[in-house]
């Protein structure tokens, strides 16, 4: 007989991981993305995906390794994360280069630093000390590439109206894009009693 599915905890877990306790916006996990590939949607929405097929698929491989290797070789888990994320972004990098050399091109150096984003170990890693089961990491690491995308085209959206406004001399640039990016990190973080209100 199958286990009964707790969807409204399985719902919980997405809305927390996108936008309650967004990797980039609550917990500053991807930041270099995030500030380096989000001058225009579309590359912004792309590499949204990316991440979310990286996250993806380390959930799945973090869930194998906690049942089957890890219990009995804790030592081995950042060493066992690690080399899955980083064998997780050569595939996408390879895909991508055959599939789309001018969204390789656009993406520049930032596809191969999927494999030093911390928010992809971060996934591992609290989904490990979370202790969800297969379903729960999935859908964990589903919420969590959603916001990331979420937190990447918000940023990219931005930047291009500022394109369009007049904006003093002393704050073009990266001036501003720090400047947008700590407003929307306080504008997340009012969501953060959205998690005490409901547990």
């Amino acid at each position: 007989m199958l286990p009964e599915i707790d969807f409204a905890g399985l719902l919980w877990i997405f809305v927390a991981a996108s936008v309650v306790n967004n990797f980039t916006l609550s917990y500053f996990l991807g930041l270099c993305p995030f500030l380096g590939v989000s001058g225009r949607i579309e590359t912004a929405l792309r590499m949204g995906m990316a991440n979310i097929f990286v996250l993806l698929v380390t959930s799945l491989c973090a869930s194998l390794l906690n049942t089957f290797v890890l219990p009995h070789a804790p030592y081995l888990r950042l060493l066992a994360f690690i080399v899955v994320i980083a064998s997780t972004v050569q595939f996408v990098e390879m895909a991508i280069k055959k599939l789309s050399p001018a969204l390789f091109r656009a993406l520049g150096i930032f596809l191969p630093l999927i494999t030093t984003n911390c928010a992809i170990l971060g996934l591992a890693l609290f989904q490990t000390n979370k202790q969800y089961g297969f379903i729960e990491g999935i859908v964990f690491a589903l919420g969590a590439g959603c916001g990331l995308t979420l937190a990447l085209v918000l940023m990219a959206g931005i930047r291009e109206e500022n394109e369009l406004a007049t904006i003093p001399e002393a704050l073009k640039g990266a001036a501003m894009s720090f400047l947008v990016a700590g407003i929307l990190s306080m504008a997340f973080m009012g969501f953060a009693g959205l998690f005490s209100a409901t547990s």
